[in-house]
């Protein structure tokens, strides 16, 4: 980075204005700067041939115009030649003009076309700026000493660990601090080595490069700006953990890691998702993590016929009687809705997720919840077609039961299947050991705030 810094010190030094030599165009320009008014004719004034001598004189002190002819006819001066470029012929008219007596000027002066003509100029500058540079090296020498010490005192602070380490919330915005620290040197650096060479009004012209040159590359790279603010704003209010099961923009999985461009699932399946921060920080996430407690939902189908009240009274207790489910929240049950030729009845239970698994859980309550029901006399939903036709007797309805239905059996805890966490802690394990052997940064941690 620092050669980058020490190049616009070196433009500088050949940018640095050029002692004016004698005879050159720079002596024109400092006698158009002289105040305007009439420049007297010294020996037989008003004549012709005094004005033309005049004339002559003055394109001889100037220099450059040895190849341009005067002649002057009743105070018109006509003028003829070949001169270097289209500004020099321009300047002849000005000149000319404060000349006392001159009543016109023509002037049919042309630039000259002969390659060597134009090249001596471009020449002897190009002399000029060199034994300039060399005579400049000395001052070089020490301006790039002194904006290597400035870069020099920046590095060492960057490379401390307090306080940016106390000061940032984690190591990947304390590395900011330090990149902030040290480009701020290299400026500093490059205004006194610019100052040293009194170079200074140059700086305005690099910053205003670079504030050009930064535009373009920001509007070129706006979607990588964007994904690097996400990354800081996540690492400063991190949302998950590592191993955290989170929902993000419709994918699934375990938290592995956060990087400074994208945040990295294992799904169920293990595969791994590769999100970027920025869709992380737009999107909605949702932390099954956050708290150990976790639901579990299903519903069943009844016959239209059933005992509503004592299916919902079943069913809550055999969620209650299993050995799984949490006690508080407590597992309900409830009718959530009537269709054609069912009725259906919603049965919830709180797991511990970290000691059970939530869909062996969710399965096993389903099929011991079945189990209940039938047991109970429950009936479940069974397709019904009726025919009606005109000359069709009404069926008779069916006599009431002699018996009540019998009671629901117990569930023995030992006959319910086995639903703890092994898949989860499986996966986790996998996370754990990812995350040991890829020497990738991560911007997890758990001692940073959460939202």
């Amino acid at each position: 980075m620092f050669r980058f810094l020490v190049l616009p010190l070196i433009l500088a030094s050949l940018l640095l204005p050029i002692t004016p030599l004698p005879l050159t165009a720079q002596t024109n320009t400092e006698e158009t700067n002289q105040p305007s008014g009439k420049i007297e004719v010294e020996d037989d004034r008003g004549t012709d041939a005094a004005i033309a001598n005049r004339i002559r004189a003055i394109l001889h002190e100037i220099g450059g115009y040895e190849d341009v002819t005067v002649t002057v006819a009743a105070g018109i001066v006509t003028l003829r030649g070949e001169v270097l470029t289209a500004a020099d012929a321009a300047q002849l008219n000005v000149i000319v003009a404060r000349v006392e007596g001159v009543v016109a000027i023509r002037n049919q002066v042309s630039e000259t076309t002969d390659v060597v003509r134009r090249l001596d100029p471009a020449i002897d500058r190009f002399v000029a700026r060199m034994t300039q540079f060399v005579a400049y090296l000395p001052l070089l020498a020490v301006s790039c000493v002194a904006f290597l010490l400035v870069v020099l005192v920046g590095v060492l602070l960057a490379r401390m660990k307090q306080p940016w380490e106390r000061l940032a919330p984690n190591a990947f915005i304390a590395d900011i601090y330090r990149q902030v620290l040290r480009l701020s040197f290299g400026i500093a650096g490059i205004v006194v080595a610019l100052d040293i060479l009194n170079a200074t009004a140059l700086l305005s012209t690099i910053l205003g490069a670079a504030g050009i040159i930064g535009l373009a590359i920001g509007f070129a790279v706006r979607d990588t700006v964007e994904n690097f603010i996400a990354s800081v704003m996540l690492s400063v209010r991190q949302p998950f953990r590592p191993n955290d099961a989170v929902e993000i923009n419709g994918d699934e999985g375990k938290v592995i890691r956060l990087t400074s461009r994208a945040t990295i699932l294992l799904s169920w399946d293990g595969n791994h998702i590769r999100i970027p921060n920025s869709t992380v920080f737009k999107s909605r996430i949702v932390n099954y993590s956050r708290n150990i407690e976790r639901r579990f939902c299903f519903d069943l189908g009844l016959a239209p016929d059933a005992d509503l009240a004592r299916a919902v009274q079943v069913a809550q207790d055999t969620l209650v009687a299993l050995p799984f489910t949490l006690n508080s929240p407590a597992p309900n049950a409830w009718i959530d809705a009537v269709g054609d030729s069912t009725v259906s009845l919603r049965l919830i239970g709180w797991i511990n997720q970290n000691q059970t698994s939530l869909l062996a859980a969710r399965g096993e309550a389903i099929r011991l919840s079945i189990a209940a029901l039938t047991e109970a006399g429950i009936a479940m939903p069974e397709p019904t077609y009726r025919v009606v036709g005109a000359n069709l007797a009404k069926p008779a309805k069916p006599a009431a039961a002699a018996v009540s239905a019998p009671e629901a059996l117990p569930i023995n805890p030992e006959e319910t299947l086995d639903v703890q966490a092994h898949a989860e802690h499986e996966l986790e394990a996998i996370v754990d050991e990812e995350r040991r052997s890829k020497g990738d940064e991560d911007l997890l941690t758990r001692e940073a705030r959460t939202e």
